[in-house]
């Protein structure tokens, strides 16, 4: 059946396809989300680590090689028609390596202070907000039809990354709260913000991007644990082992999402008839 003029309206406004169905470029937020963001966080806090100092590449080198790799990704990610959890979670590691390594940048080679930082790209990730919210009308991941939204969503976990990096750095030297405290710190202000939803009806959107911040600090607060040597605080694996066990743990997940489709999400664009 044809559709009507309003229809067809609304569909080029928002720049979708006309007719039919359309696949969200995002896996639906289920338990296996959260883990997986945790995981890449933790791996873009020992990966930068690792590269940085263990191969001695340095974050200028370190930092360009990850946005080499990241745009890469990103390619393929916007070229691709639907979610591919190989292509996606593969994106989302690459931009936690590089959303931590654009903050330690300002902070080593720049001298910028965590709090400046902080303060930049909490600003930075509002601003995208505002103007994804005022050019598409919702800041929803469920939405992710269309290009300009992706490129909205994939710049919006950038700084996610980034303010995360510099917050948690912040709050953690600040407070001397060492690797373990901070982790269960920020896994409780996660709790918060889960309660508040579930038992105050907090918005849903609004809940989502606050815990999405705040894993980022409980991620490398683990990795930092568990790969900083035992004097300072850690269990002394090493950044290669913590890198290896988490990046395998991703793998694992991905290839299980890939093979039952369980965290995929069909968005149908209902037109007029």
């Amino acid at each position: 059946m044809k559709q009507s003029a309003g229809a067809i309206a609304v569909q080029e406004r928002f720049g979708l396809p006309l007719g039919g169905q359309m696949l969200n470029k995002v896996p639906q937020v289920t338990i296996f989300f959260w883990l997986i963001k945790i995981l890449a966080t933790t791996v873009g806090e020992t990966a930068a680590d690792f590269l940085n100092v263990n191969l001695n590449l340095g974050l200028t080198n370190t930092t360009i090689v990850m946005t080499v790799f990241l745009i890469i990704t990103l390619f393929f990610q916007f070229k691709a028609s639907k979610y591919i959890p190989g292509i996606y979670w593969l994106a989302v590691v690459l931009i936690s390596v590089v959303g931590t390594l654009v903050t330690d940048n300002l902070v080593d080679n720049f001298e910028v202070s965590l709090e400046t930082t902080t303060v930049i790209f909490a600003v930075a990730l509002a601003v995208v907000f505002v103007i994804w919210y005022a050019r598409e009308k919702t800041l929803s991941i469920h939405t992710i039809t269309t290009s300009r939204r992706e490129a909205f969503y994939w710049l919006a976990i950038l700084f996610t990354f980034a303010l995360g990096t510099a917050a948690g750095d912040l709050i953690a030297e600040g407070l001397n709260l060492g690797y373990w405290v901070s982790a269960l710190l920020f896994a409780g202000l996660i709790g918060v913000v889960a309660l508040a939803h579930y038992g105050l009806r907090l918005n849903a959107v609004l809940a989502f991007w606050v815990a999405y911040i705040l894993t980022r600090p409980l991620g490398a607060a683990l990795g930092d644990y568990l790969s900083q040597a035992s004097d300072d605080g850690g269990l002394g694996l090493g950044t290669v082992i913590t890198s290896a066990i988490f990046l395998g743990t991703i793998l694992i997940l991905v290839i299980y999402l890939a093979v039952t489709k369980s965290d995929e999400r069909q968005l149908a664009t209902r037109t007029a008839a």
